[in-house]
């Protein structure tokens, strides 16, 4: 199966996605076909954060056109971020969608947890995974938080980067969330997130939404 990535929504996140299939196909000793369309991510935040979930549906369609007529078979938007007009985007994809927020559920209904915490942008966070995840109880930081880690998710995002200031607020924000909400997990709501987390150890346990739905692209694009 042709994977088609629209990416771009940053830089450094379609680098994760990248990486994550290409360590995935190896592992399994098969050969990837991968196809990735650019998007500008200022466009899409402007979108995001205006409501304009048709205008950006509508973009995201033209990357999937693209990206069909390359040959793919399947399409994915490489941003949770980006999932805010998921819904509106399947209606009108030339292509089938692999849509993120259906496997995260499923990931936590598997590992039997009953509250997770969320990190990551504003609309992210405030609609709690777009409302799509019913397997467990998902706390966001409180709102007057809310503000302030979406203006340090979205810096960092667009600088492919973060910095020391960044990480230390961040990894605070999940203690709090484990310590003060009861999260029994932290999960990297954002996909760039892995910027400020890397593979160190935090105290607390993570999962990044990110490397679910590169799992799923995995298994469903190599098949039985």
């Amino acid at each position: 199966m042709h994977i088609g990535l629209i990416g771009g929504i940053g830089p450094a996140a379609t680098e994760f996605y990248y990486r994550g299939l290409v360590k995935a196909y190896s592992a399994a000793r098969r050969k990837m076909a991968l196809t990735i369309a650019h998007a500008d991510t200022r466009e899409m935040v402007a979108n995001m954060e205006a409501g304009e979930n048709e205008k950006q549906a509508r973009i995201f369609a033209g990357y999937s056109k693209q990206l069909k007529a390359g040959g793919c078979d399947i399409v994915v938007v490489t941003s949770m971020g980006g999932h805010f007009c998921i819904n509106e985007f399947e209606k009108i994809s030339p292509l089938p969608v692999l849509n993120a927020i259906p496997e995260m559920d499923a990931y936590f209904a598997k590992a039997g947890i009953k509250r997770v915490g969320v990190l990551g942008s504003r609309v992210v966070m405030e609609t709690k995974f777009y409302g799509g995840v019913s397997s467990v109880e998902v706390i966001a930081p409180p709102q007057e938080e809310i503000a302030i880690a979406h203006q340090e998710y979205i810096a960092m995002a667009m600088a492919g980067f973060a910095t020391d200031r960044q990480k230390h607020y961040f990894n605070q924000a999940g203690r709090k969330l484990c310590e003060e909400k009861g999260a029994e997990l932290i999960v990297l709501g954002g996909t760039d997130l892995f910027l400020a987390f890397g593979e160190e150890d935090h105290g607390y346990p993570i999962v990044d939404s990110a490397q679910i739905h590169v799992d799923a692209i995995a298994r469903v694009s190599m098949g039985p």
